[in-house]
């Protein structure tokens, strides 16, 4: 088996943001900001799921990254061959010193490089690489709208093993898409394409560029909102992001953080933009089962946990409990996974592995279908 030169770039500071919600880490003083809310990163770690798959490989693979946190640390950390081709200068990281990171690749001649991120980070990517050679994206940020990340973390890890093995593996060009973090702050999703980069296409791994837009049938979420109001009680309700679970609070005449996470009471709304130390205080006074989570499926990509909603941290899903999570979405948005399972990637294997199996979806009032949920692989 020939040496495999593989090119890693991790942003450090990806989807810091998330958990506190900042929705991301774009943006100047974001991340400090982040930080003193008490956030941590995370990308370095989904990093390591990644690398993790290719350990039985490491004799043949040569790992060429950027200093630190931006891959020397990780990589090293797991046995590999690791040359460092750039070095960070700064406490944290900025999109200059992804973009310096994969300039210095360009002289490596790598066979693919992988990168753990968000779609801000693949934009940087692009800027550089443009088709110079494949690329592959770990999914660590909160917005994850490109299709040139792997579904999961451990899916990153299988393609690039796939290609390691000399197995057929076409090359596809994908789009980059990112989004104005500033008017996503303030609930407004304007998505645009900044490019595009070849990636190693397998479609059990590769993620399609998330569906956007307003759901046309109107009155198929007016059924499925007024069969998830028919069930409130006395709970206390989180509302997760979307546009399906915001239908929901629109039929309650209830403001709505579209990308964020809120609490309701009696149908009264209590809490706004949770971060998840809130979530985690708020929910701490209420019996088993007076807590239920309202959260919908990413369209396009199937994911329930782990893209867009990291305030529903594994302990407050734990909390809250797998029997009092309910699941909305509309039979066309399912039907258009194609069979694909939904996803749920918290971060914690374990819990992904409870959450795995057929879960319930209403999908109209007093209709639901069971659906197939699968950790990441």
């Amino acid at each position: 088996m020939k040496q495999f030169k593989l090119g890693l770039v991790i942003n450090p500071i990806a989807g810091i943001g998330g958990s506190v919600a900042l929705k991301g880490s774009d943006g100047t003083g974001i991340a400090e900001q982040a930080i003193a809310l008490g956030a941590t990163a995370k990308s370095n770690a989904r990093a390591s799921l990644a690398l993790e798959i290719l350990l039985h490989y490491k004799e043949n693979i040569i790992i060429y990254t950027a200093s630190g946190d931006m891959g020397e640390h990780t990589a090293q950390a797991l046995g590999f061959n690791t040359q460092v081709v750039h070095v960070v200068e700064n406490n944290i990281t900025t999109e200059l010193d992804t973009e310096q990171a994969v300039t210095a690749l360009i002289t490596k001649d790598i066979d693919l490089l992988l990168f753990a991120g968000g779609d801000g980070t693949a934009r940087n990517v692009c800027h550089i690489v443009a088709d110079k050679f494949p690329v592959l994206g770990i999914p660590a940020g909160c917005k994850i709208h490109s299709g040139v990340y792997a579904i999961t973390p451990k899916a990153a890890g299988r393609v690039v093993e796939l290609m390691i093995t000399n197995q057929l593996v076409s090359l596809t060009d994908a789009d980059v898409m990112d989004i104005d973090e500033s008017l996503f702050r303030q609930g407004i999703v304007k998505a645009k394409r900044f490019g595009e980069m070849q990636v190693p296409s397998e479609l059990r791994y590769i993620q399609a560029v998330k569906s956007g837009g307003v759901e046309s049938d109107e009155l198929v979420l007016q059924d499925i909102a007024a069969d998830v109001i028919a069930k409130m009680d006395d709970e206390l309700f989180i509302i997760g992001s979307g546009s399906t679970t915001a239908f929901v609070m629109e039929e309650l005449a209830l403001e709505n953080t579209l990308l964020g996470v809120d609490a309701i009471s009696e149908q009264a709304l209590i809490a706004s933009d949770l971060t998840e130390p809130q979530l985690w205080q708020l929910i701490q006074p209420y019996a088993q089962g007076k807590v239920k989570l309202l959260i919908t499926l990413i369209g396009g990509q199937g994911h329930i946990f782990g893209r867009g909603n990291q305030q529903l941290s594994p302990r407050v899903i734990c909390a809250i409990g797998k029997e009092n999570i309910i699941i909305i979405a509309t039979k066309a948005k399912l039907n258009a996974l194609q069979a694909r399972p939904l996803i749920a990637d918290t971060g914690d294997s374990e819990l992904d592995m409870v959450l795995s199996g057929y879960l319930a979806v209403i999908t109209g009032y007093n209709d639901q279908v069971l659906y197939p949920v699968a950790s990441p692989q």
